[in-house]
């Protein structure tokens, strides 16, 4: 892998914050021991696409700006207000990050998917024929993740903490995260 520069979100869990969530006392990490012990932290970068979405739901017009990881659209959406800017990110070298892998093509039919789950959750009864529109912008951004690798050299299992919002990820990140490292 090699180091490039990327701009990403500023995270807001430390390392050592990671630390004491990955090793807190509970059944989750209980769990995870059960691997192995917890071998490392790490940090890495999820490309993200950033999209602006316009709908319309209960004769109203919706507008969002939804940002889909760009390697195989595994991963939660999430929404920003407006584009993040410059004091929000920061550009760094790191070869800590998968590359973009997902075609833009089912990019947008992966988004469609999403946004329709999440408009049929605000009520299902007030869709009629949704129709989206979906823009793809032309900034790119990586968002910031912890690894807790548990276990040994030859079977290693990743834990995943989203560094932005403060909250361990289940198994989709955890399976993506693991495929990458073995590739």
């Amino acid at each position: 892998m090699e180091a490039r520069s990327i701009r990403t979100l500023r995270p807001n869990v430390t390392r050592e914050e990671a630390i004491r969530a990955f090793t807190a006392p509970g059944v989750a990490s209980l769990y995870w021991k059960l691997h192995g012990p917890l071998q490392r932290i790490a940090d890495a970068y999820v490309p993200f696409r950033l999209y602006h979405v316009r709908y319309n739901l209960a004769g109203a017009t919706h507008s969002h700006l939804f940002a889909m990881d760009a390697v195989d659209g595994s991963l939660d959406l999430f929404e920003f207000a407006a584009p993040p800017s410059d004091c929000e990110t920061m550009a760094f070298s790191s070869r800590n990050h998968p590359h973009s892998a997902l075609a833009q093509s089912q990019a947008l039919e992966l988004l469609r998917e999403k946004v329709l789950r999440l408009i049929f959750q605000q009520g299902f009864f007030k869709v009629h024929r949704p129709k989206l529109g979906i823009e793809e912008l032309s900034e790119h951004i990586h968002l910031p993740y912890w690894l807790g690798l548990y276990g040994s050299r030859d079977r290693l299992r990743c834990r995943v903490m989203d560094a932005v919002r403060r909250r361990i990820e289940g198994s989709r990140a955890s399976a993506l995260f693991e495929q990458w490292l073995a590739a």
